[in-house]
Parts: C-alpha cells; sequence; structure tokens
C-alpha cells in the first residue's frame, strides 16, 4: 500500500449518534483558481484569488470564465478556471502533518477551447493524484459537471508542490483546498488486515489515499459545514447504493441514546448526523432470513481499498451482548462472523 499513484480509500458510515469535537486545522487554504477577488460560498468559507498568487512556482498559464452558467452548480469556485497548455506548479507553504487536498473541476468550455481534448496528470510531492484524467469522461461517468476529487497525504514542513501536467491539449483547475486534518487513518497497531488474509495493513506516512465514497447510512445528506467543524467533509445518503428492492430500514437514535466511544478513538472522526442514523434489517428473524442488506459500489481496478465501517446501537432496548447478531461480506468474502455492539 506504499504507493507513488494514490491508495484509493472506499470510506463508509453506518452508524448512529454522538458528539463529535470541533477541530481546528493548523492550515486552511482555500484558492479560487481564475478569480481576482475573495469570494465566499455556499458553506460561507471565503475563497482567496490567485491570479498573482503568492502560490504561483513556475510555468505560465491563463484565466477564464465557464462559458455557461449551470444554477445547479455553485459559483465558488467552479465559474472560474486557469488554464495550463504547459507544466505549471502551485507552491503552498504548509506546517508538517496529515493534509485533506480537495480538487475543484468544472466540465466547461474555457477559452474557446474544445472540452473534450483536456487530458493532464496532477502530482503532488513524491505522489501522482491523478493520471490521464479527463473531466470530460468523469463528467459523463457521474452525470454531473461539476467535480471533487479528494486526497489524503502526510507533507513534512516546508512546501507542498502541486504539479499540474497536460497530457494532451490542456489542463485545467478550478478551486485548490489545502487543509490540516487529525491522523484518522494510521494504523501503525497493526489492526488493520487485507480481507481474506491474515496481512496486516500499515498506513503509514509514505501512503497517499484518495478518498472514493463517503456514506450517511440511513441519514440525508451531510454537507460539509455540517462536518465535524475544520474537516470540511461530504457525506453523501446512502439509498443509490443498495442493491436489490429491500433496502431494510433507515431508523434514527433514540432521544436518549448516550454513545460510549472505545478508547483512543477520535470524536472528530465523524459529525453528529453521521451517528444519529442507521439503516437496519427487519426486527423479524424469519424475514431477514430471507434476504440481505447489500450495497454496491463502481470501483476502478489495480487498486487497494481502505474501507471503514461505523457501528453503533441506536436503539436502548438492545441492551445485552449478542442480542443483535449479523455476519458481514465483503465480496462474498466475510470479514466478520459475529457482531453486537454498544458503542461506536
Amino acid at each position: 500500500m506504499k504507493i507513488t499513484e494514490g491508495l484509493s480509500l472506499l470510506f463508509l458510515a453506518l452508524s448512529s449518534s454522538t458528539s463529535a469535537a470541533d477541530y481546528t486545522p493548523t492550515d486552511n487554504i482555500l484558492l479560487n483558481c481564475g478569480a481576482a477577488s475573495n469570494l465566499t460560498d455556499r458553506e460561507n468559507r471565503t475563497w482567496v484569488p490567485d491570479v498573482k498568487s503568492k502560490f504561483f512556482s513556475s510555468g505560465d498559464s491563463k484565466t477564464s470564465p465557464a462559458a455557461t452558467k449551470d444554477p445547479s452548480v455553485p459559483e465558488v469556485p467552479f465559474m472560474t478556471a486557469r488554464i495550463f497548455r504547459s507544466p505549471f506548479t502551485y507552491s503552498f507553504p504548509v506546517a508538517a502533518g496529515r493534509k485533506f487536498v480537495r480538487l475543484y473541476f468544472h466540465f466547461d468550455a474555457y477559452q474557446g477551447l474544445n472540452a473534450t481534448n483536456s487530458l493532464f496528470s496532477v502530482s503532488l510531492g513524491p505522489f501522482t493524484l491523478m493520471k490521464n484524467f479527463s473531466a470530460h469522461q468523469t463528467a459523463e461517468v457521474l452525470n454531473c459537471s461539476s467535480i471533487v476529487k479528494e486526497f489524503i497525504v502526510h507533507v513534512e514542513a516546508g512546501n507542498l508542490r502541486m504539479r499540474f501536467t497536460p497530457e494532451s491539449a490542456y489542463a485545467f483547475v478550478n478551486g485548490i483546498e489545502v487543509t490540516s486534518m487529525p491522523d484518522l487513518y494510521s494504523s501503525t497497531y497493526g489492526t488493520s488486515t487485507v480481507v481474506g488474509s491474515s496481512s496486516v495493513v500499515a498506513i503509514d506516512n509514505s501512503t497517499a489515499l484518495e478518498n472514493v465514497y463517503r456514506l450517511n447510512a440511513g441519514g440525508k445528506d451531510i454537507s460539509p459545514s455540517h462536518d465535524t467543524v475544520g474537516l470540511y467533509r461530504f457525506w453523501y445518503e446512502d439509498s443509490s447504493y443498495i442493491f436489490g428492492a429491500l433496502s431494510g430500514l433507515a431508523v434514527k437514535a433514540e432521544p436518549n441514546m448516550k454513545i460510549m466511544y472505545p478508547r483512543g478513538t477520535p470524536k472528530s472522526i465523524a459529525p453528529h448526523d453521521v451517528y444519529s442514523t442507521a439503516r437496519s434489517m427487519s426486527a423479524t428473524s424469519e424475514l431477514n432470513l430471507q434476504f440481505n442488506l447489500t450495497w454496491v459500489f463502481m470501483v476502478d481496478s489495480g487498486f487497494s481499498y481502505f474501507l471503514r465501517l461505523h457501528f453503533c446501537e441506536v436503539f436502548l432496548s438492545i441492551d445485552k451482548s449478542n442480542q443483535r447478531v449479523f455476519t458481514i461480506y465483503l465480496n462474498n468474502l466475510g470479514i466478520k462472523n459475529r457482531h453486537s455492539r454498544k458503542y461506536v
């Protein structure tokens, strides 16, 4: 899992109710590419312009507004872009530690260029975050014109250098976010293993992660402004990923539910809204024997995927060990034979 082209991260949350502590990032850079003045986005965050930016390092580029205005696409940071016809580097001064790096793209025509001809790669220090990325193809697959690619990398103190390299006509970017984060993914004690194997997985400072899915099971979308303060993650509702006609029950934690965290588990691991909902099978064992509750995800082959499931019992009536027991499978491989939890 120590790689130079990014490790895809499959992140799911299937859980109930808690109190998430605020987090204050050491670095919080929001760069609105192609803009000429400070602008505020829908989450009430202020983005700084990159015109004559101190973050420029090397290379030539131009700016351009989007050719079309789509009411469904936020104006900030998607309605302006920086265009590169040759390699271009941004340099961000940051403190040492793990960072969320989010790249914002809006598929559109810029400067009269053919939008389908944009193909490029993005590297960050030793990591290749994206190779031969096509906003056109990605937008078609996702059926949306705005795209956010989120990565997690560890950087040493100094400058974080981000390089855009056109592989065809040109490269572009609409927004760049670099935000410090608590270390939520390292596995230094051998607690993560490969499914179907006893091999231990180590997520250390030489590992880069790409977020693929982050879901709020049984609940609604959670916007960045409603995530743990300072982390700005987007959590999507899970219903569109459920396989088959039987989707289980979307349930909420009981109002008097008190959540107990295992020692060493940071409360910033997920916001309150994630843990206040869950998706459950029925309370009738005879019915449960007739179906499985299944989620299906499209992923790229050739990568390793880190899967995190969150569990917490949401009903006060379930108060004994093994009162709720179930089996978890991943691609038909059992990863837990019995499961019953009264805490996150």
